[in-house]
């Protein structure tokens, strides 16, 4: 090889500029567009001067606090439950573990009206157990804000879960292994070595479940319905709103836009930093 053309390459290397492909620059660029498009419309066609006004009616104020409230259930939800199932899945091995995982971790893949369905037949008043909770405690979840709630959780919680999983499996087990030896309760191990380990990746998971709860619609509609002031969360008022009074149904998606957009730059130092390259 020329000595200019090694110059060449090695200075490329050193500034990380490097001439991009035609082949790979047109789809990229159309990727782009494909992607960004939707939200540059959405931007455009806002009724930014009316947007006060839309945003402050009883309605729209109501399903966003049905939703925040509904949201924050339903991580709190998922905390309690989903932190002690990535556990079992990251730390005990038995067989059919992975079976195990991967039925866990369906709801990420599952359409959520098929969710939703499920859960009527799981929960409903004819369901499997939601038949016993209706004869022998008087319970009724679907078509309720407890619901939205079980609907929330049910799409959500394996974000957490799969998050808390991969900390768990990364963390080092010498620290945990050495306070065992010293008389460290499990409990104490898991409250004073563990938790602290896997503190960032349980915070963005959380975040993870709790944005994903707020956006819900396929399984919330689905088992609970759609009634203001009950169960009807903002993304459903969007679904309302789009029929009747579109300017309603943009200034909407845009706080939910914003949400989105606060999520990513939340989590963008845990998950979404670029790797180093070599």
């Amino acid at each position: 090889m020329d000595r200019p053309v090694i110059t060449t390459f090695v200075a490329r290397r050193r500034t990380g500029r490097q001439r991009t492909p035609v082949t790979i620059a047109v789809p990229a660029l159309l990727g782009f567009a494909f992607l960004l498009l939707p939200l540059v419309a959405l931007l455009i066609r806002a009724p930014w001067s009316q947007l006060l006004s839309l945003l402050s009616t009883s309605d729209v104020l109501t399903a966003l606090r049905l939703s925040l409230v509904c949201a924050t259930a339903s991580t709190v939800v998922s905390l309690l439950l989903g932190v002690p199932v990535a556990w079992i899945l990251a730390r005990v091995k038995v067989p059919g573990m992975g079976v195990l995982r991967a039925l866990v971790t369906i709801p990420l893949v599952l359409p959520p009206v098929v969710g939703g369905v499920a859960l009527l037949m799981a929960l409903g008043r004819n369901g499997l157990v939601g038949r016993y909770l209706d004869r022998w405690f008087g319970l009724t979840l679907p078509f309720t804000t407890t619901g939205v709630v079980v609907a929330e959780t049910f799409v959500s919680m394996p974000f957490l879960i799969v998050a808390v999983e991969g900390a768990l499996r990364s963390s080092d087990l010498g620290l945990e292994e050495a306070a065992a030896t010293l008389g460290a309760s499990r409990l104490t191990i898991f409250r004073r070595i563990t938790l602290p380990l896997i503190t960032p990746s349980l915070a963005a998971g959380s975040v993870l479940c709790w944005a994903r709860a707020l956006g819900e619609f396929g399984a919330t509609i689905t088992f609970a319905g759609n009634f203001p002031g009950k169960t009807q969360t903002l993304t459903l008022k969007v679904y309302d709103a789009l029929q009747d009074d579109p300017d309603a149904a943009i200034a909407l998606s845009l706080v939910l836009l914003l949400v989105a957009v606060a999520v990513l730059a939340g989590l963008r130092e845990n998950w979404l930093r670029p790797g180093p390259t070599s």
